[in-house]
């Protein structure tokens, strides 16, 4: 069977709504990585009560995507070296975990749906270009869907729940407009046969280090800027 992913609920209340365009604006780098939350602008821009506002970053703090300090008050999260290396490390061991368990538990309709979204990645004429490798939240992101593959709800639950848009961040900010665009996608293909012909153990294997490549990909963008 399918495994939804428990984490995920369509927004019904305006808390809701407001907790997933933020969440959506700070990922995509739209509201700025370690930037100010303030409250009074923010209620004003989103046309909110406060308290509704409260509910919503209550969340936001909750998926780690921004963090409050005593006597400083609540910012985004900034993109770190540090917080890169621990995430990654947490990725590499979690997600190549999911891999080895998607090559086991994936039904066949799962990995065929697999293929059809690299192949709408494929599509793309920036990816085509070697200039970037942009992917959709969600059912369009290959390691999203991996991880659902796994059929295992406690992975699911941190992966796409909790750690989901804090990765995400990361990867739509340094990692998808890259040079190793291409070669990433490559990477992809490679894991999605190795989960195809059950193959656990390399599954595994090339999901941490496909991980592995692109964390040092991004260390090297996060230093370069810092320079």
């Amino acid at each position: 069977m399918n495994l939804k992913n428990p984490a995920r609920q369509a927004p019904i209340t305006t808390a809701d709504k407001i907790f997933e365009t933020m969440q959506h604006e700070i990922v995509e780098g739209e509201i700025l990585a370690g930037s100010k939350i303030s409250e009074p602008e923010l209620a004003k821009k989103y046309q909110v009560s406060r308290s509704t506002l409260r509910e919503a970053l209550n969340r936001l703090e909750k998926c780690h995507l921004i963090e409050r300090k005593a006597n400083v008050g609540s910012r985004v999260v900034e993109c770190s070296v540090q917080g890169l290396l621990e995430i990654y490390q947490v990725r590499e061991a979690l997600e190549g975990m999911a891999c080895r368990l998607a090559a086991q538990n994936m039904q066949d309709d799962e990995i065929a749906e697999l293929q059809q979204v690299l192949n709408a990645h494929g599509n793309d004429q920036q990816l085509k270009d070697g200039i970037a490798y942009y992917q959709e939240e969600g059912d369009l992101d290959f390691h999203y869907r991996v991880i659902l593959g796994s059929h295992n709800e406690q992975l699911i639950k941190i992966l796409c729940g909790e750690l989901y848009h804090l990765v995400r961040m990361y990867r739509c900010q340094f990692g998808m407009n890259s040079p190793r665009a291409t070669r990433a996608y490559d990477e992809h293909k490679a894991i999605m046969y190795a989960i195809s012909d059950r193959d656990g153990e390399l599954a595994e294997m090339l999901m941490r280090r496909h991980i592995a490549a692109s964390r040092k990909n991004i260390e090297n963008k996060l230093e370069k800027e810092s320079e």
